[in-house]
């Protein structure tokens, strides 16, 4: 295992790189502490997979360094690392059996035969392939192909990292669960520094200590699943993280007051005069249906997904999103929508404004 640090670090593609906008990764300086599990999450094209192959070591950043456990890593091939990584797609020997499929790591490093046995048939038993260790690669299904792929990640417990990119992209839904529960229960049992991309929320929120959310190249929020839910620090952390996302409507605010369209929302905190593009974020789950005291409102449609009701509103010509807890009903002279203060975020430009202290009149310092 291995703390893992990201120093000062960027990417580009372009071999004269002439600003920001020809970095597929922007300058990042983070620490990964050892032994935790991590879920590198974003839209398709945000630089999270460039990310994972410059720590793996299949990319050389353009600036910056990369440090296991204090030690300069940068230029280091990737067998010298020390690390297991796992592809998106399934790459598996075709000609050999399951069995020495799974063996192949531990073999290749001179492994005892009774060690290579005794963890072949654990990891067997995680990927549920007990019952086609004799049998060969070829021919299997692509699910089966990349549990393979998962298990030759998993087989040694000496690795500095696992690296995981998209593993479960090909496996079907019921086994994506399976799956995911065993990655936790390695990691609980062997403590290995975990790295996952994901452009699933799900997998990301379940599989992971810490979300490392990503977009447009850089690193916008990194925290647990209960933080990302309660205080997105960014616009699209609100909005990726979520079924639905993160209401966000423009709005001016000064104090604990905000003020959208002609209409007042107390805040319950002081924000001060925030500048640049001013926006008011709030979940689904901290905004409810009002007869009166919100912003007026329009049904649009309603969606019972079972555990609860997806109310789809517009508000002053802004679609906005209400969720109802399971047994409730609409209340029939619903006609406006409220924000319970509490889940009420500011953003200035794109960026979460921290709540003010406030003076004992209540006005914000």
């Amino acid at each position: 295992m291995a703390k893992i640090t990201l120093d000062n670090l960027a990417h580009s593609y372009s071999p004269n790189p002439s600003g920001p906008e020809d970095y597929a990764l922007k300058q990042l300086d983070h620490d990964w502490v050892d032994g935790e599990a991590y879920a590198l999450l974003g839209a398709s094209g945000c630089g999270k997979s460039t990310l994972l192959n410059i720590i793996s070591g299949l990319l050389q950043p353009s600036q910056g360094r990369i440090l296991f456990d204090g030690k300069d890593v940068t230029h280091a091939p990737t067998a010298q690392r020390n690390i297991a990584q796992v592809f998106q797609f399934p790459v598996v020997y075709d000609t050999m059996t399951v069995r020495q499929n799974l063996a192949f790591p531990l073999r290749n490093r001179g492994a005892e035969a009774s060690y290579i046995a005794q963890r072949v048939q654990e990891i067997a038993g995680m990927i549920g392939m007990e019952d086609v260790l004799d049998r060969k690669a070829q021919g299997l299904t692509a699910d089966a192909k990349q549990k393979i792929s998962l298990g030759r990640g998993m087989v040694r417990e000496d690795v500095n990292a696992l690296l995981f990119d998209e593993p479960l992209t090909v496996i079907d839904p019921h086994m994506k669960w399976e799956l995911r529960t065993q990655l936790k229960s390695l990691h609980q049992q062997f403590g290995h520094t975990m790295i996952y991309v994901t452009h699933d929320q799900t997998e990301a929120l379940t599989f992971a200590d810490k979300v490392v959310v990503m977009y447009d190249g850089r690193v916008v929020q990194m925290g647990t699943p209960q933080e990302l839910f309660e205080r997105p620090e960014h616009t699209f952390v609100g909005y990726f993280i979520g079924s639905p996302g993160m209401n966000v409507l423009e709005a001016q605010v000064e104090g604990d007051r905000a003020v959208i369209d002609g209409h007042e929302i107390a805040l319950g905190q002081g924000f001060g005069r925030p500048s640049g593009k001013v926006e008011l974020g709030v979940r689904p789950e901290f905004t409810r249906l009002v007869a009166s005291g919100g912003l007026p409102a329009s049904i649009r449609r309603v969606e019972d997904v079972g555990r609860h009701k997806i109310v789809r509103a517009e508000v002053l010509g802004r679609p906005v999103n209400v969720i109802l807890p399971e047994g409730e009903a609409i209340p029939a002279d619903a006609a406006q929508v409220a924000f319970a203060p509490e889940g009420v975020n500011i953003y200035s430009d794109g960026w979460r404004v921290a709540p003010r202290a406030t003076t004992p009149e209540g006005a914000a310092a």
